[in-house]
């Protein structure tokens, strides 16, 4: 939306522009509270990876909690400046981001191992290279959410595998985020106008922001803890302060 004061970056590039009016608190800061909402998300990813690496679990988990952390900052630079560059910066890690989601979901029962993660990895620099050139807006939109369904299957089969009960809160907790996170994108992608006339903003992208930094956290939780059972690790959630969630897994002494 077109407000505020003075532009740092210049006139808008990029192909979208969300309902929050740009630069009324910074000049440096295009969209403040779609920029800020990205800080859980980094916060919440860089937990994720401390536990991850203090327990020496296996490095595809560190992957994705770096991508995570990497999808934010993307998030954060491109509603700062609403330039094109930065655009892409956002939307293609989101793409590799899931991406990743589908190895981890689906490698444990792939026979030819080295085939899925060099076809992804192929798969993941084409998409790169053709969006920097074909500028994809809605065509964007609905690959991800093509992607975002080719892991619903398998989430599912690893819940009703699934028998203990704070394991399967954390799969709850992902699908409660996910389903209200969207119904913030959506009414704040549906009914701007109406919104950009009420006293105050619900800043419904800058929640799915923070919804989706809790939904990737807890995805990622709950497939550690899948993993770990593959690999008899013991795993048990844990909570600290008696309401975050965290992995727990106790190794073999052999490994």
């Amino acid at each position: 939306m077109e407000d505020g004061i003075s532009s740092f970056w210049g006139p808008v590039t990029s192909t979208h522009e969300w309902c929050e009016p740009n630069y009324v608190h910074s000049s440096y800061i295009a969209e403040f509270f779609n920029t800020i909402s990205n800080f859980p998300c980094m916060i919440l990813a860089l937990i994720g990876l401390v536990n991850s690496l203090r327990q020496h679990f296996e490095k595809r988990f560190s992957v994705l909690h770096i991508s995570n952390m990497i999808l934010a900052i993307g998030s954060m630079l491109y509603h700062a400046t609403l330039q094109r560059l930065q655009q892409q910066g956002d939307e293609t890690p989101m793409v590799w981001e899931m991406l990743l989601y589908i190895y981890i979901l689906y490698s444990p029962d792939w026979h030819y191992r080295s085939t899925m993660p060099t076809f992804l990895f192929l798969y993941g620099a084409v998409f790169a290279i053709t969006h920097s050139q074909l500028r994809f807006d809605i065509g964007f939109k609905v690959h991800y959410v093509l992607l975002c369904l080719l892991c619903i299957p398998r989430m599912y089969k690893y819940y009703i595998h699934t028998e203990d009960k704070s394991a399967k809160q954390l799969a709850k907790l992902y699908v409660a985020t996910l389903f209200f996170g969207s119904l913030c994108w959506l009414i704040d992608s549906l009914f701007c106008k109406s919104l950009s006339h009420w006293y105050f903003n619900p800043q419904g992208h800058a929640l799915w922001h923070v919804l989706m930094g809790f939904n990737s956290y807890f995805a990622n939780a709950f497939l550690m803890y899948c993993r770990a059972q593959q690999r008899e690790w013991d795993p048990k959630i844990k909570h600290f302060l008696g309401f975050f969630p965290y992995l727990k897994i106790q190794k073999p002494k052999a490994q």
